[in-house]
């Protein structure tokens, strides 16, 4: 198994690399980038990508200012663009400033966010305890519920049950978790049915002034709506996944020689097949939490107004802070790519029987 884990882990440089060199590439060629940024806020240019419009008097102004690359540099002198250039570090060729971020990023140097001025790693480390708690809350409750149903849907396969629930998690799985979350929104937070629940935020304006229990209620009320949206995805493929391993237990022999013996039914159920069954269940666990934690939290986020590391990477995307995108994205793809090392992990602590080192020869 040693080797195996050591085989994956040098797997992790390439993969990385070659996450990192296909963004890098596609954003050289993405327009409207930091310098842009910094001159439509000194302008009050409003939306820096307005300039890629063109037309009128903006393509007759652009003409008397051929020598600048950049949209909007009217009027400005080129030593203000040339330091501009220098601040950012695009003053250096691509291929010179990709290997310099690597370097860097290799030795978890990320930098400073262009606009925030903050560093990078501190920035996220300050975003992450509410992504992990989106992602950690709708993973959790996503087992409770799916695990207990897909239990029973396997147990009572193809009856009334069964068939009604299976049309529940089919519909729930079609509806994107945007527009379910804002669906919750509408209905429960004042939209134009009841203001049962908060807008925005995890916590409300009195909250260092509440009790510790009442800290927690209003923490638990804050989350609900969100963690809600979060699930409904990964409650649906939970359940079928369940269901099916359930199904595919109980029809081998040792099933059928244990009722055999007399066990009951509960004692088969959850003596036996319960273990193999759960194996890729309990086993994926990491892989799900990963994918409830970067899959809907740009959305989830933003849509109700929680400051994470979604709502950061969509931010610094739009505003083209590029320390925070390779900062994030490296850090993620890291996380990934640990996390699935740890997936095989799951499954052989979880089974002790299978070894990936065997498969491999």
């Amino acid at each position: 198994m040693g080797a195996y884990i050591l085989r994956r882990l040098l797997l992790i440089i390439p993969t990385l690399l070659g996450i990192m060199i296909i963004n890098f590439a596609l954003v050289q060629f993405v327009p409207g980038g930091p310098v842009e940024q910094m001159i439509a806020q000194i302008q009050g240019g409003g939306d820096v990508f307005g300039g890629f419009a063109g037309g009128g008097e903006d393509a007759t102004l652009s003409a008397d200012n051929e020598n600048s690359q950049y949209a909007g540099a009217r009027g400005l002198p080129p030593e203000f663009i040339k330091e501009l250039e220098e601040q950012f570090g695009l003053d250096k060729p691509p291929l010179e400033r990709f290997f310099n971020m690597m370097w860097n990023y290799m030795r978890f140097d990320f930098g400073e966010s262009y606009f925030r001025k903050i560093d990078v790693l501190d920035l996220v480390l300050e975003k992450m305890p509410v992504s992990i708690t989106l992602g950690l809350w709708s993973t959790v409750i996503a087992y409770l519920v799916s695990i207990p149903l897909g239990i029973r849907k396997a147990v009572h396969d193809g009856s009334g049950f069964d068939t009604w629930t299976s049309g529940i998690i089919i519909v729930a799985y079609a509806i994107p978790a945007f527009l379910f979350a804002i669906m919750l929104l509408v209905l429960f937070a004042g939209g134009s049915y009841w203001q049962a629940f908060p807008l925005r935020g995890l916590t409300s304006d009195n909250f260092d002034q509440l009790s510790l229990v009442g800290k927690a209620l209003d923490y638990l009320w804050h989350i609900a709506l969100p963690v809600l949206a979060s699930t409904i995805a990964a409650f649906a493929t939970l359940t079928l996944l369940t269901k099916n391993s359930f199904l595919d237990e109980i029809k081998k022999h040792y099933v059928m020689t244990a009722r055999a013996k007399g066990l009951s039914e509960r004692k088969v159920l959850y003596g036996h097949v319960f273990r193999n069954a759960m194996l890729i269940v309990i086993a994926g666990f990491p892989a799900v939490f990963i994918g409830v934690f970067f899959g809907g939290s740009v959305l989830i986020e933003t849509i109700f107004s929680l400051d994470g590391l979604g709502r950061l990477g969509f931010e610094a995307a739009v505003g083209r802070d590029y320390p925070v995108m390779f900062g994030t994205l490296f850090l993620f793809g890291l996380i990934g790519l640990l996390v699935g090392i740890l997936s095989d992990l799951m499954y052989v602590l979880v089974d002790p029987r299978i070894d990936f080192e065997k498969r491999e020869g």
